[in-house]
């Protein structure tokens, strides 16, 4: 199309395959993260050679965009190499690397082909040598939490314990200094778009994960930051962290959820309000929010097999999600309002965020590779697996079919039409 994205130009760039100038946001890998992420679960619904052939050349370009010592974000290999690893509180690097990890761990289950997976082993070694606790390291954290989900994708794929462990001191770490990043602004000295890092409800640094008890900030960061810790504890079995999942899910779904499961009830912060404050009007409700409490419900589906947590994704699913984005795949909608006046939304102050038809892209377009992988994995939330006691379980009553080791099973429904 007309919009511009020139997120594979930025990778190629970064590869030395062309000359250019780095464009878009700062985190703009993480779009083409979503999409591989989308493409591996399409090719594993409906093989597709063409598609597999685009998706190989683009992993071949990323590898080649990584630098020798496994760091990769094409950014700050483009645009500011002496920056790297100085602002984690604004410039996304381990988000976007929590993407590409999700998009490797995605394409290797669905191919069988590692190059990328192991692109991201790099990356993540490359992580785990600057951050931590140890002597040397920095005791960092993200500002937009998505490493953490990515961590956990990559070590349920190999095995490999340290990237739990890597993922784990991220989720520890959280809030131990909640002024972790007024420290780095005033450490830096240069600033990318402004934040002041004082904010700690924003990015959920103002206590430690286990002691927060509201869902706070940015919605977005916050079920990401969730997702993982439920996925965490059912590893670890660390009943303190089930404890927290516990608290923070009847937060948002008892009183900072809209009926439509839309979370985020401001567009100042894209984030959470007070308990029962859901205007209809002003509402943020982002549909990639709805997308990381789907997320969040998932995870908690595998601590505990309770019908409440299948209710809340499918509520998700039909009324936040779907809504963000028209039938023919064309418009988008960033933000999901239950109620518009076309006379003010777009206009008066407090209703800028308000739109009253999808636009066809965005500067920031977060949302749309987000739905569509979602949507190509609906799959892995339909269904869940006991395999100890052989039991399956149907979270979401949507027509499909399913193959388990025990069994096959075809379910006929007109859901969601």
């Amino acid at each position: 199309g007309a919009e511009k994205s020139h997120a594979f130009a930025n990778f190629r760039i970064a590869a030395g395959m062309e000359d250019g100038e780095f464009y878009g946001m700062v985190f703009q890998d993480s779009d083409v993260a979503k999409w591989l992420e989308g493409v591996a679960y399409s090719l594993a619904d409906r093989p597709d050679d063409i598609l597999e052939a685009r998706a190989d050349e683009i992993i071949a370009t990323i590898e080649k965009a990584q630098q020798p010592d496994g760091y990769l974000n094409t950014f700050f290999t483009v645009k500011e190499p002496e920056h790297k690893w100085q602002n984690l509180l604004e410039c996304h690097e381990l988000y976007c690397a929590g993407h590409m990890m999700e998009a490797a761990a995605a394409y290797y289950e669905a191919t069988g082909k590692d190059r990328l997976l192991k692109v991201m082993e790099r990356m993540a070694e490359n992580i785990a040598a600057h951050f931590g606790t140890e002597d040397g390291k920095e005791r960092g954290i993200p500002g937009h939490e998505e490493v953490e989900v990515g961590l956990m994708r990559l070590y349920h794929v190999t095995g490999k314990k340290q990237y739990m462990d890597l993922a784990k001191y991220f989720i520890d770490e959280r809030g131990q200094n909640p002024d972790y990043f007024s420290e780095e602004v005033a450490k830096r000295g240069w600033k990318h778009w402004g934040s002041d890092g004082k904010d700690q409800k924003y990015n959920q640094t103002f206590a430690p994960v286990r002691e927060q008890k509201k869902a706070e900030g940015h919605s977005v960061r916050a079920v990401y930051l969730y997702t993982a810790m439920a996925d965490l504890a059912a590893q670890t079995k660390d009943q303190t962290l089930v404890d927290a999942c516990d608290v923070l899910w009847d937060n948002i779904t008892q009183k900072r959820m809209y009926i439509t499961a839309g979370i985020g009830q401001t567009a100042k912060w894209e984030g959470f309000t007070e308990d029962y404050d859901l205007p209809n009007d002003t509402v943020y409700a982002e549909t990639c929010a709805s997308i990381g409490l789907v997320f969040f419900a998932r995870k908690m589906l595998n601590l505990h097999t309770a019908g409440k947590y299948a209710d809340v994704m499918e509520r998700a699913l039909y009324n936040g999600i779907l809504s963000g984005m028209q039938l023919d795949g064309k418009r988008f909608f960033y933000v999901n309002p239950l109620e518009v006046n076309p006379e003010i939304s777009g206009k008066m102050p407090g209703f800028e965020h308000v739109l009253v038809q999808r636009p066809k892209w965005y500067a920031c377009a977060c949302c749309p590779p987000n739905v569509v992988r979602l949507v190509m994995s609906l799959g892995r939330y339909a269904w869940g697996e006991d395999k100890e006691n052989r039991i399956l379980y149907s979270h979401l009553f949507m027509g499909g079919s399913a193959e388990f080791d025990t069994a096959v099973i075809d379910t006929e429904s007109e859901y969601p039409w």
